[in-house]
């Protein structure tokens, strides 16, 4: 049959669960598609070629003895490096880390994964110890985009979301601590969703801070997220943090309809310096949802300037013995900001916690009027990778830090988060935020839906000569 991974993950497993196509088949496509891409791409650090087809052929033999493969069955699908992955060290984008023990078992999401039939074939380039929105590498080297190779993927999970957007694998995992899912999300057109920060088990996650680190997901379409996420859900006895909620399915309700609903799109903050393009983007998105009404949040700065500090202090404390003793070993972008963070007082960082709280209150307050909040996941389309600099209306800033300046503010206070893609004329893809209140992932997943029915939000080919070229391929 024709690219089998032109189909999304649900289409995928339909297929092998009909013995259509095999598991097998799929599995060594998406590995070959690693071979003729990522030279081009760098976005696996890693490929696990044998274990990837021994997991396939076990799930062939599962529909040949008609036993149930899985609601994932044969569906291929990558990780963020500093995910537990049974055998291999977690190397969290670091060189430090590289002569730790393989790990003994894998983090409990990939276990809920593969338990469901998904075939893991390799983890994904990402910023060091996912401190950063480029993944630009020292170690690994950049990640690039697969719209245009002089561009960023965006990061700090970068390598998992160019692997969506290429066609190598169906979905990914990465993490989000300030916008690292949305953003290269964004930047590579592709859905990306951050639940609620504590809905999925953290163990086996390598951290960055704890406070503010978030599990989630890449795909290409929102019934993949809903899948996914759902296969993911359920309390953890090893992660504490992961709360004892009832487990709530995604995927039953995006077929629900939604007229009617309340939608703000915020402004003042989330559209100070943000380009014509991504404001028409993110004015599409509200427009497409009927009826909506602009939100002015208060103290947005001072909430990323706490998430900035709280960031830095968390994870220089966390990191601090490695700062010490072998402060050559890191990547100089990350290890300079880790030394700052380590050296803010205590106070800087318990007015940290008051500052969130407000902030939390008053988003608190705002849904009480509203069922989404609509904002732009960045200011501008990926920069260049030899970028330094971003123009912010009438400022120029250092890109670097001011990549999720509409992204961090959210994440200081754990919200559910969908990025959907908006293509519009000028070529690249530009990401909108779905924003829900704590613990609704449905409400936002079915508005990503909506987007997604009406042709709003899609996820298109890249049309670079490079991937027209080399992502040809019959099963």
């Amino acid at each position: 049959m024709s690219d089998i991974l032109a189909l999304d993950g649900t289409a995928i497993a339909h297929e092998v669960r009909r013995q259509r196509i095999s598991a097998a088949v799929v599995t060594d496509a998406s590995l070959g598609r690693i071979t003729a891409l990522n030279e081009s791409l760098n976005c696996f650090t890693s490929v696990f070629s044998r274990n990837a087809m021994k997991d396939a052929d076990a799930v062939d033999q599962n529909i040949a003895r008609n036993l149930d493969p899985g609601p994932l069955a044969g569906v291929p699908f990558a990780v963020k490096n500093l995910f537990d992955v049974k055998g291999e060290t977690t190397l969290a984008g670091s060189k430090i880390l590289r002569d730790l023990p393989a790990a003994s078992q894998d983090a409990t999401v990939i276990a809920r994964l593969k338990s469901a039939g998904a075939i893991l074939v390799g983890t994904n380039n990402m910023d060091e110890f996912a401190y950063g929105f480029t993944t630009q590498n020292a170690h690994y080297g950049p990640t690039h985009n697969p719209h245009d190779l002089e561009r960023s993927a965006g990061g700090s999970s970068g390598g998992s979301a160019a692997a969506v957007a290429a066609g190598i694998v169906p979905f990914s995992l990465g993490s989000d601590t300030n916008g690292s899912i949305r953003v290269p999300a964004g930047f590579c057109g592709v859905f990306g969703l951050k639940p609620t920060l504590g809905r999925l088990s953290r163990t086996g996650v390598y951290p960055f801070v704890h406070a503010l680190d978030h599990v989630g997901l890449f795909a290409r379409s929102v019934r993949d997220l809903a899948l996914v996420y759902d296969l993911m859900q359920g309390p953890d006895p090893e992660d504490q943090f992961c709360l004892q909620r009832p487990v709530e399915r995604a995927l039953p309700t995006l077929s629900h309809p939604i007229a009617g609903w309340r939608v703000g799109m915020l402004d003042g903050w989330f559209h100070a310096g943000a380009t014509p393009e991504v404001l028409e983007a993110t004015v599409k998105v509200a427009s497409a949802l009927g009826t909506y009404r602009t939100v002015t949040l208060s103290g947005v700065a001072e909430a990323r300037a706490a998430a900035f500090c709280l960031t830095a202090a968390s994870g220089g404390a966390f990191h601090l013995k490695n700062l010490l003793t072998r402060p050559q070993d890191f990547d100089p972008a990350t290890r300079d900001r880790l030394f700052a963070g380590a050296l803010l007082p205590g106070a800087v960082i318990d007015r940290t916690h008051r500052i969130r709280g407000a902030f939390k209150n008053q988003l608190r307050t705002i849904f009480q009027n509203y069922d989404v909040l609509i904002a732009p996941v960045a200011p501008s389309t990926a920069p260049r990778l030899d970028q330094t600099t971003l123009q912010l209306g009438d400022r120029e800033v250092p890109l670097r830090p001011n990549i999720g300046i509409y992204t961090q503010p959210l994440s200081f206070i754990g919200l559910p988060i969908v990025s959907v893609p908006v293509n519009l004329p000028s070529g690249l893809p530009i990401g909108v935020q779905i924003i829900a209140a704590a613990w609704r992932e449905e409400t936002a997943l079915r508005v990503a839906a909506e987007l997604e029915q009406v042709g709003v939000a899609k996820v298109r080919t890249p049309a670079s000569a490079w991937a027209n070229r080399e992502m040809r391929s019959d099963c």
